[in-house]
């Protein structure tokens, strides 16, 4: 999903969090099990975002297929900062490491 906001990514992120809490999800200690909801901030049009509690883009991000397929869908013209790859170009790299 694009989000169209005002707020810098530390306050998108501070909200993100509420939003997960209300769902009753991000228990301290229960990292990488299974969410209800899990927001995550992937790339922003601000380019490169890096402080102690967010990195923007998303490290793993172009690693991950369930993130690259509907981003494509989303945005598959939008250029990773750091690569300079647009997210359709890097679900097709991905793709085809997958596939050797």
């Amino acid at each position: 999903m694009i989000v169209e906001t005002r707020l810098d990514p530390l306050e998108l992120l501070a909200l993100c969090k509420q939003i997960e809490r209300t769902f009753g999800v991000r228990r301290r200690g229960s990292r990488w099990r299974a969410r209800v909801l899990d927001l995550d901030l992937i790339l922003w049009s601000g380019g490169i975002w890096a402080s102690p509690e967010l990195c923007i883009p998303h490290r793993e991000f172009r690693t991950r297929h369930f993130v690259l397929k509907p981003a494509t869908i989303i945005a598959g013209t939008w250029r990773d900062p750091i690569s300079g790859r647009s997210v359709r170009q890097l679900k097709k790299r991905l793709e085809k490491k997958c596939a050797e």
